[in-house]
Formats: structure tokens, sequence, C-alpha cells
């Protein structure tokens, strides 16, 4: 018998990702406040069947040297507490800092 032990992340398939969209949206409305007051924000891009999160950094937030921060202690944090099939959160613009 298979426990979810046994299965990897590269075995996760989500049948209909645009059906976990309402979810991750109220996942960043509860930091987004945060963000506006620096003078950005974050807008979903994709979602694959694989658990893979795109999000696009906007306003102050995409060149922000602290935008790698932001995403991994505030955005990843609050989307797969609330999201958990959620594996990866990426940002397709954000610093890295040097």
């Amino acid at each position: 018998m298979m426990t979810t032990e046994d299965i990897s992340p590269l075995d996760l398939v989500i049948d209909n990702p645009a059906a976990l969209l309402p979810e991750v949206e109220a996942a960043l409305d509860t930091i987004r406040p945060w963000m506006i007051t620096d003078g950005g924000n974050v807008r979903i891009l994709e979602l694959t069947q694989t658990g893979v999160l795109r999000l696009e950094l906007e306003g102050a937030c995409g060149s922000c040297p602290m935008s790698a921060m932001t995403m991994k202690a505030g955005v990843e944090e609050a989307i797969r507490r609330a999201v958990p099939a959620i594996i990866r959160v990426e940002a397709v613009n954000a610093v890295v800092a040097h």
C-alpha cells in the first residue's frame, strides 16, 4: 500500500490548477497591504499542474534588493501555508542580492 511518504513532488499533478487560484489570491491578500505600503504588489503569472506558482513582483517590489527576502519570508510562506499543493513559488523578476 502506498502512503503519502511514498509520493514525491515529481509525482504530483494538479488536475485543475485554476481551481486553486482563488485560494492563492486570498493568501496574497494577507500580505499585499505591506507590499502596497512600500510601493509594490504581486501578480500571479502561472500555476502549473506540477504545483509551481510563478509570480511577478510589481512596482517597487520588482526592483528592490530585498525582493528575494520578501518572496521567501512573506509571499512563499503565506501561499504554502494556505495552499499546500503548491510545492514551489518563483518570482520571475526577483532581484538577487549580491
